[in-house]
């Protein structure tokens, strides 16, 4: 089994996810967009596809070509039933790959937030394990309306459509997968966009990860097995 993983930028890769696969004696392969190299067209010697964050907007296509092509294979993964794993702008790609609308949101969601499970959320097996209300990490300033035929899992206060399931995919605005050392790179990284709002204080994000990151480790654990499951991995 091999998992190809769509990156949109160096510091944004699948963290605690790459130790899971690794566990599991799975293979995975970075595609590092950023760098120009070409998006395949079918899933050839893959079995499963993750679709990692970004700084750039679904669409920002001028601007990032490789956009257009992610948007045709993420069709053929839909079409293909490959199970797929779509996180912050990975799940807004999905999205738009389903004909849904991708908007800028009336505020930016960068921080520690309340996320809800809705009663389909409780249900699905991605969750299992996860109680109906808990803590996230959030770095996200687009919304995503819900695609025709999915069915939406999780919701939030400011950001109503937060995860989803379509066909084998499912679709996450919100990080499991950051370790506490991945928050801090990602603060650095985007110093100057959280210097320019207002209404966030990296001093509280540092806090807050302090006080909650063990508790998001030990979920994503609980996501990670969930995840192997839809993998078809025991």
């Amino acid at each position: 089994m091999k998992i190809l993983a769509l990156q949109h930028v160096a510091c944004e890769n699948m963290g605690g996810l790459e130790k899971a696969l690794n566990e599991k004696s799975i293979e995975y392969e970075y595609l590092p967009l950023y760098e120009g190299v070409k998006v395949p067209r079918n899933f050839r010697g893959y079995n499963g596809l993750v679709i990692l964050g970004g700084p750039m907007n679904v669409y920002e296509e001028d601007k990032y070509p490789f956009l257009r092509d992610e948007n045709v294979l993420i069709k053929k993964a839909l079409s293909d039933k490959i199970p797929t794993l779509g996180i912050c702008l990975g799940a807004q790609l999905i999205a738009k790959a389903c004909g849904a609308r991708v908007t800028k949101g009336e505020r930016k969601e960068i921080g520690w937030y309340d996320l809800k499970l809705t009663r389909e959320g409780e249900r699905d097996r991605i969750f299992r394990g996860f109680k109906q209300k808990f803590k996230v990490f959030q770095w996200h300033g687009d919304a995503f309306e819900i695609p025709r035929s999915a069915v939406r899992l999780a919701t939030s206060d400011l950001f109503p459509n937060q995860a989803y399931r379509i066909a084998n995919a499912y679709a996450f605005q919100f990080h499991l997968e950051v370790s506490e050392a991945m928050i801090y790179d990602w603060m650095e990284e985007y110093k100057d966009e959280l210097a320019s709002l207002e209404y966030i204080d990296a001093g509280k994000i540092r806090e807050d990860t302090k006080k909650h990151v063990a508790e998001l480790n030990a979920l994503a654990e609980k996501f990670y097995a969930n995840f192997m499951k839809v993998l078809g991995v025991r």
